[in-house]
């Protein structure tokens, strides 16, 4: 695999696991949303993730010499989820129902924020496979030398 695959496979990474931070942060900012301008309570984002072959010019596509293994990773789509909401007896609420029931949106927040350090975590690993592909590229200039 040559420099720009390694450098746009990492890349695809960084942009697929920011998506998936900014979906985590605002489940996390919505966990309490009992009324949205949807009419109901929040629905928590998921992002779903797909792969794709790595393609570097036309005539490689043309030709189909790339290399089959290489995938770059993508977000394909953000979806809501779901999940029921969890109901909640609080007749004093302003969005009780007639029951006394409030709905709440099914966000554990300690689940989410484990995501949000895996998330984190596969950012920091893409970066630093960005920063080592670059310095082997400046040891390989440094050897021309």
């Amino acid at each position: 695999m040559d420099l720009l695959t390694s450098l746009k496979i990492s890349s695809s990474g960084l942009s697929a696991n920011r998506k998936r931070m900014a979906a985590i942060s605002s489940n996390i900012a919505n966990a309490q949303v009992t009324r949205t301008a949807e009419s109901g309570p929040y629905r928590p984002k998921e992002v779903v993730f797909g792969s794709e072959p790595v393609r570097n010019s036309f005539s490689e596509i043309l030709e189909g010499e790339i290399d089959a293994q290489a995938q770059s990773v993508h977000a394909t789509e953000v979806i809501s989820s779901n999940k029921p909401p969890k109901p909640k007896y609080d007749p004093t609420h302003p969005d009780a129902d007639k029951k006394g029931f409030v709905y709440f949106p099914d966000v554990n927040v300690m689940t989410e924020m484990a995501e949000m350090i895996s998330a984190s975590r596969s950012y920091e690993a893409n970066i630093t496979a960005i920063n080592t592909t670059k310095n082997m590229a400046m040891k390989a200039l440094e050897i021309g030398r």
